[in-house]
Formats: structure tokens, sequence, C-alpha cells
């Protein structure tokens, strides 16, 4: 495993995070399986991990928290404490994914809601202080009111967070810039993969100015860059993805997945070229696939030893951008 700065704070994080999401809010979950491989990615270098209170209603921090646990103790054992870097989310009040340029702060994240959450998450997770507290939704217009700033610096001062970040709606990158530009932020989280790109265009330039860390989330767009999903994919019905990919995303996902599978060399796989597309970028801190399995554990893991993609198959997949505008089934 490899390992870079994570922005201004001066932790080394490792490349290939870990993203929680689907062990708490798909189908098909078991924690049995949650803890192996969570276990596992420990074992195997990786240190950062990204949940949040709305992954499961806690739950996903919890199983966190028993992995923290369970690797503190190995001191007692004998061996050393891991440092693992903990992210979480409070969920905006209203429960509404994305944020809305209608929506107030007082609709979303009001400072009492955000303080109850941290609470919430810290006895989730079992700790004293979270490493990066996110917003789980955003809007630049919000910068207007202070009031999220000293919450933050309360929060700071309190010894209850070290980090605060925002994570940016699906395919609107541009807003967050006005918060990275205005010092903000330690973090900003945004999709970033071979299909979306547009963050390179203003995003990171400002993250790297300011110093700011970038965590790169939905690695394989939400399942279409494993080559896995074809027009006969289905979901049970409270499955998100049930509801994301509708019929046209579905068509057009798996259109522009299959015309990438001709470009995937010789013993690689789709999984790892996209993860190795992606650290080609030096101001991403860190890739957040989301696993559940041993088995991706172990093979996205690897794609950090492996390195970033050749020049020329890099320079190829950088013509499959997909630039796409927020809809009604986005979320």
């Amino acid at each position: 495993m490899n390992y870079r700065r994570f922005g201004r704070t001066g932790w080394n994080v490792s490349e290939i995070g870990y993203g929680m999401w689907g062990m708490a809010g798909w189908t098909g979950s078991d924690d049995g399986e949650s803890l192996a491989a969570l276990q596992r990615a420990v074992d195997l270098g990786c240190n950062f991990f990204d949940t949040a209170w709305a992954y499961g209603g806690g739950h996903s921090e919890q199983l966190l928290g028993k992995i923290l646990r369970a690797n503190k103790n190995n001191s007692a054992a004998g061996g050393p404490d891991k440092k693992l870097y903990v992210a979480t989310k409070v969920p905006p009040k209203n429960l509404r994914w994305p944020a809305r340029p209608e929506y107030s702060l007082d609709d979303s994240y009001p400072p009492d809601h955000i303080f109850e959450y941290v609470d919430k998450s810290l006895k989730n997770i079992g700790v004293e202080t979270l490493d990066l507290l996110q917003l789980h939704t955003w809007d630049d217009s919000w910068l207007k009111d202070d009031r999220v700033a000293h919450a933050v610096e309360k929060l700071r001062s309190s010894r209850k967070i070290r980090a605060f970040g925002l994570s940016l709606n699906r395919w609107e990158p541009a807003n967050g810039i006005r918060a990275v530009r205005a010092g903000f932020v330690d973090a900003i989280q945004v999709i970033y993969n071979i299909f979306d790109q547009n963050p390179e265009d203003e995003l990171f330039p400002a993250c790297h100015e300011k110093n700011a860390a970038v965590i790169a989330r939905v690695p394989f767009d939400e399942g279409s860059l494993t080559g896995t999903l074809t027009l006969e994919s289905k979901w049970p019905a409270n499955d998100w993805r049930s509801t994301y990919f509708v019929p046209e995303n579905l068509k057009a996902s798996v259109a522009r997945a299959d015309a990438l599978k001709p470009l995937v060399p010789a013993g690689m796989t789709m999984p790892e070229m996209a993860l190795r597309f992606i650290l080609n970028n030096p101001d991403v801190s860190t890739i957040i696939p989301g696993m559940r399995k041993l088995r991706n554990v172990e093979s996205n893991l690897a794609a950090s030893d492996k390195g970033p993609l050749p020049a020329p198959l890099h320079a190829q997949l950088r013509k499959h951008r997909w630039d796409r505008t927020p809809t009604k089934w986005s979320q």
C-alpha cells in the first residue's frame, strides 16, 4: 500500500481507502462478512475509512467502531496500535439528497443539528474525537451564513473533530469551489472516475492551491465501471440502485462501459483500470471504493502497489469523459 498526504492535515493516508455505504445501505450485506472485509483491509495497510450516520442510521459507524477497538487491542497482545483515520458525515436535517438552492441552512444544517449528530457519531464509533467530520450535502450559498463556520470552530476547540470537510452533490463539483477558496474546508469528497473527470476543471486546482485534501468517491460509477452491469441488471425495490439505474441511465451506463472493455489490457480487470486511472492524478489524496467482500478488498487494495496507469492508456481513457447534469433520479 502506498500513502499520500491528506492536504494540510499532514496525515499520511492509504491511497486506497474504504467506502462503507454498501455494508449498511445496500441489499446483500452481512455484518460478519463486512467485519472480516474491514479487518482484511486494515491488515493490507488501508487506514482511511469513510462512513456516515445515514448509512443504516449509524449501523456502518458501529461496525467501524468494532474494527477500531479490535486493532487498538493489538497493543495488548504485543503488537503496535494502528492509526486508522475515521471520516463520517452529518446528514441534512431535512434528509434530502442532494442539496438544492432553495434549501436554507436551517433546512439542512442548523448548528444544533450538527452538534447532535456529531455526538451520535462519536457514540456509535466509540471515540472521543472524529478525524474528519463532513456535511453529507452542500450548497455554496450557505457560505453567506457564518453559523456553520462558528459551529466547526466550536467542535475543533472542544476536540470533538480534528478536520472538517464537505461531500459534494453528484455531478456538481463546481458547487464547492467557493468553500475551498475561502479556506473553509480541510477536505472535499467528490465523484471522480473515468467518466466523471470534470472535477479536474476547477475544483482540483482550487484544492491544490488551498492544500485541501481530495477524497475520490464512486470510482466505479456505482458499478458500471466494474463491467458487470447488463441491460437485464435488477435490484430489489428497497435497494438504492433500483432508483438510480432507471432504464435511461442503465442503458447509457452499460453502453459506455462496453466501449471501455476493449481497452482493458491483458491481465488487468476493469475495476483495477478504473482505480489506477484515478491514481494518475496527484491531487487525489485517497480513493474510497465501496467494498463488502474479501476478494474485492484484496483486488482493490492491490491496485495501489501496481501504481498509476501507463501514460498511453491513461490518455485513451481520458477520451471517455462523460459530462452529465443532475436529474431527478441521479440523487
